[in-house]
């Protein structure tokens, strides 16, 4: 979640919401709320194109760690 949220604010990387939504995704998915939540947010902010890609590099991600 924290580097969701890296991402998401621009802390110490440049913002990029798609990497942000990406990681809120991944850590939601394992259960945290306020990743959940962050996410929705973070979202709320994307077109669909790149909501897409951060679904899709999540899926990658999870392909990996298998």
């Amino acid at each position: 979640m924290h580097l969701g949220d890296a991402y998401a604010r621009g802390k110490g990387v440049p913002i990029d919401l798609v990497e942000a939504h990406m990681w809120l995704n991944l850590a939601a998915a394992r259960g945290s709320y306020e990743a959940k939540f962050r996410s929705e947010y973070v979202s709320a902010q994307m077109t669909a194109e790149q909501i897409t890609a951060a679904q899709r590099l999540a899926l990658e991600w999870n392909k990996r760690e298998k």
